[in-house]
């Protein structure tokens, strides 16, 4: 198996499915860091991932499939900048 079917098959696609800014589905979900009516905060395969709005509430998360879906009124999805790493003593030497 080349490194490139063995990061494929590691990660799960990130997806996303909006209808009429009221039911969200999303795929790729590793966790949840926390949520209340108007925040959800998610770590995805891509990044940490915000949604803001009104009366949120999780219908469902699976943890083994990494999908989540959401109700309620959607305002906003925002992704955090990635982070860089700071690296070790070779990363620093080879910038």
């Amino acid at each position: 198996m080349g490194s490139d079917e063995k990061v494929s098959t590691l990660r799960k696609k990130h997806g996303i499915i909006l209808e009429d800014r009221k039911i969200l589905t999303l795929t790729g979900v590793k966790d949840v860091s926390g949520f209340d009516e108007q925040k959800v905060v998610l770590i995805t395969e891509l990044g940490e991932l915000t949604i803001k709005g009104s009366d949120l509430r999780i219908n469902d998360f699976s943890n083994d499939s990494g999908e989540i879906s959401l109700e309620g009124n959607v305002d906003s999805l925002i992704y955090a900048e990635a982070k860089q790493t700071q690296g070790g003593f070779f990363t620093k030497i080879f910038k």
